[in-house]
């Protein structure tokens, strides 16, 4: 009798593989799924394109390069002067809602498909670099969208599923999506040993991404320093390459028409670092979940001190240290340069290679903190479900949407003069019309201070009506959005009513 013996493994052992298997699919297809129920929100949140915060700054950016795009002008105000939003992204935005019919908001929403998929698509290509593992990508993009704190943090550039529900038309997400595409390009190149042209273009990417979000574009380039301290001997083989396409990147800077990007290193400090200070306001409401991403660095960095994530971190946790003690504020905007490699580094761990149980354990911790930080921005549900029909504490995590100024487009036209404050006057430029004084902070408007007295001053209760008249005559202005109802007795006709108890005057 002849004993045949089997080369396969015990029943048992190939059981248990087999179950493990079945288990990496399915929770494999949890994680895609999730991800992919997120996206559809935010997709959701596009078609309502909800007004809280900078649109109106970027409508009436595109709405100046639609009508003029060798010489657009101040976006906000009719004054003849650069400004940082005129980008290569924008120009782009600008040139198409020239198409007869294409309304400045729907370009928008354009923009903001443009924007999701190259931030979706860039995360997808750069933690591909990191990790072989399917399941790497979804993972991470869902640290990055819920993975943040207690508190939604809305502010642009910073990609948690609240603020991006706001911000995603906005250039801050397209310069972002382009960054992570860059790190996965520039991580590939230095691999490979790419060639001049390869690293020529790079450089000029670089210099695309810092124009059209400079913030972003800080971020960008210290990625991508940490991508090349962390390659070794490889990033210094190919040194000379990297100074050409950085002398690239720098020309391109340079030879950019619409404003000079080199000056805005000198609107640093003052009002801007002022603006910025509530970025370092309640850490661990914002950003408490960040830890577990943080505490992920450790190991990696056991393992690999050059470890591009661990390297990326320090010099975001470096500059935004240095921003609080100096008080320059400003560069707290370098914070997703520290959030960001955290957020990743704990996916990467709950997919990575190495002991079972380790990871199980990575797993479940970033379960229960995506399930917290689902919550706590579940607020963002607001802008696609209709308010009556989410319960009341889910309800108050959502911010109202502004009501827009299109009650007043069948009188004011395109680049007619405004008398209006507050929320007004940063909305208002959004439909073509320009203000007296600028909504936001221009550093390139020099006499930004005296439009912004001379606006107080209009609005006071014991100006006189001289006062006005002079104003109104030296500004061009047509016409006034007001609520308090107090110029009625001041020789200002009401030819509108908003839906917020506005008045539209209509100036003799």
């Amino acid at each position: 009798m002849t004993v045949r013996f089997s080369s396969s493994a015990p029943p048992g052992r190939a059981g248990a593989r087999r179950a493990a298997v079945r288990t990496a699919v399915a929770g494999r297809t949890a994680v895609l799924a999730v991800a992919g129920l997120v996206l559809v929100l935010v997709v959701l949140v596009i078609v309502r394109l909800p007004w809280v915060g900078d649109l109106g700054m970027h409508a009436a950016t595109v709405q100046r390069l639609r009508h003029s795009p060798l010489d657009p002008g101040n976006p906000l105000v009719d004054a003849d002067t650069p400004s940082p939003y005129y980008s290569p992204w924008m120009l782009l935005l600008g040139v198409v809602a020239r198409i007869p019919g294409l309304p400045v908001f729907v370009v928008l929403r354009l923009a903001a498909v443009a924007g999701l998929a190259l931030l979706v698509t860039g995360v997808w290509r750069y933690v591909r670099t990191l990790s072989a593992h399917r399941a790497a990508p979804a993972l991470a993009l869902l640290s990055l969208l819920l993975l943040w704190g207690t508190t939604p943090f809305l502010w642009s550039g910073f990609p948690g599923l609240h603020s991006l529900a706001l911000t995603v038309s906005y250039p801050s997400t397209f310069a972002l999506g382009l960054a992570f595409h860059f790190w996965a390009w520039l991580t590939w190149a230095l691999r490979r040993g790419a060639g001049w042209a390869v690293w020529l273009g790079l450089g000029a990417l670089w210099g695309v991404i810092l124009l059209c979000h400079q913030f972003s574009g800080v971020v960008a380039t210290m990625g991508a320093v940490a991508t090349v301290l962390a390659a070794g001997r490889a990033g210094r083989a190919v040194g000379s390459r990297i100074g050409a396409g950085v002398v690239v990147g720098a020309v391109v800077l340079w030879v950019w028409p619409y404003y000079d990007f080199f000056a805005l290193f000198g609107a640093a400090g003052g009002g801007l670092d002022a603006v910025h200070r509530g970025l370092y306001g309640h850490p661990v409401a914002r950003f408490g979940l960040v830890l577990l991403g943080v505490a992920a660095l450790v190991p990696r960095a056991r393992r690999d001190r050059r470890d591009p994530l661990v390297v990326f971190f320090v010099l975001g946790a470096l500059v935004v240290a240095a921003g609080w003690l100096s008080g320059h504020y400003s560069w707290g905007r370098a914070l997703p340069a520290v959030v960001i490699p955290a957020q990743l580094a704990v996916a990467l761990e709950v997919v990575g290679a190495g002991r079972r149980w380790p990871r199980a354990g990575w797993a479940v911790l970033l379960a229960g903190a995506l399930l917290i930080g689902g919550w706590a921005q579940a607020g963002a549900l607001g802008y696609v479900v209709p308010r009556g029909a989410l319960p009341a504490v889910v309800e108050d995590r959502c911010r109202v949407p502004w009501t827009g100024y299109h009650w007043i487009t069948p009188w004011v036209r395109y680049g007619d003069v405004v008398m209006a404050e507050g929320r007004a006057a940063r909305q208002i430029p959004a439909y073509g019309p320009y203000t007296v004084a600028p909504g936001y902070p221009d550093f390139f408007l020099p006499d930004e201070e005296r439009r912004v007295a001379v606006t107080e001053a209009y609005f006071g209760e014991r100006t006189p009506p001289a006062v006005r008249r002079e104003t109104e005559r030296e500004y061009g202005v047509r016409w006034v959005v007001d609520r308090t109802g107090g110029l009625e007795d001041d020789g200002l006709r009401v030819v509108a009513r908003g839906p917020e108890g506005e008045a539209l005057y209509a100036v003799p």
